[in-house]
């Protein structure tokens, strides 16, 4: 069962979401929060595997509230899903920095809408093609940080090429092509880098992966 934390503003929003997902046999709305802080404090009592969270709240925004969550060792297995009005935009880049796993428009079509939970819920980052390019586009204007920095020197060769392939957008069966390996021994690759990392998901690999140079934007 998975279990899914709403938190947003709107209560007519929440009503809807909640709706929809709650006619899933595999997900169940534990919680519904209407501002960040009450978001922080739900998600410690539930412990969630996935929390939708507006970006725009009062008291506490979503990217802060994103941020405590990330920075919390016993909310580590709580994935955070950012519900925005707009699309990409600076708010949702700060959001993927901040530790979120990825991004939704509040207008999302109810089947991409139940898809996205149970991706987000096996840890997978919600990066679009599209999205992944305007993330590399953002980095472009970055300085880069050094690879100690980040943590890199401590992968390995395969370790490092799987990491590249992750901040393409590739699944777990698109790395194992392009490496020639098993789609079990590339999810094996892209845990162990996770965990020498200290990324909470794949969204964070992508994060990193750019930050740090691995992976450099053609035209850079």
């Amino acid at each position: 069962m998975i279990r899914v934390l709403l938190v947003d503003d709107q209560p007519l929003l929440r009503s809807g979401f909640r709706a929809l997902l709650d006619l899933e046999d595999d997900i169940e709305v534990v919680a519904e929060a209407g501002d960040g802080q009450e978001c922080l404090a739900l998600a410690k009592q539930h412990l969630p595997d996935v929390a939708l969270i507006d970006v725009q709240m009062p008291v506490l925004d979503g990217i802060e509230a994103t941020r405590l969550i990330a920075a919390d060792p016993d909310l580590a297995g709580v994935h955070v899903v950012i519900l925005t009005n707009y699309g990409f935009d600076e708010y949702v880049f700060h959001a993927l920095r901040a530790g979120a796993a990825g991004f939704l428009v509040k207008d999302i079509v109810p089947e991409d809408l139940l898809h996205s939970v149970r991706v987000a819920a096996r840890g997978d980052a919600l990066l679009a093609p599209s999205i992944t390019r305007k993330l590399i586009n953002r980095y472009v204007t970055q300085p880069l940080r050094p690879a100690s920095a980040t943590g890199l020197e401590e992968l390995t060769g395969r370790e490092r090429e799987a990491v590249a392939l992750v901040a393409q957008g590739l699944s777990n069966d698109q790395i194992a092509g392009r490496m020639v390996i098993s789609p079990l021994t590339a999810k094996t690759h892209i845990n162990r880098a996770m965990t020498k990392l200290h990324a909470r998901d794949r969204a964070q690999l992508v994060v990193l992966a750019y930050e740090s140079g691995l992976v450099v934007p053609p035209s850079r």
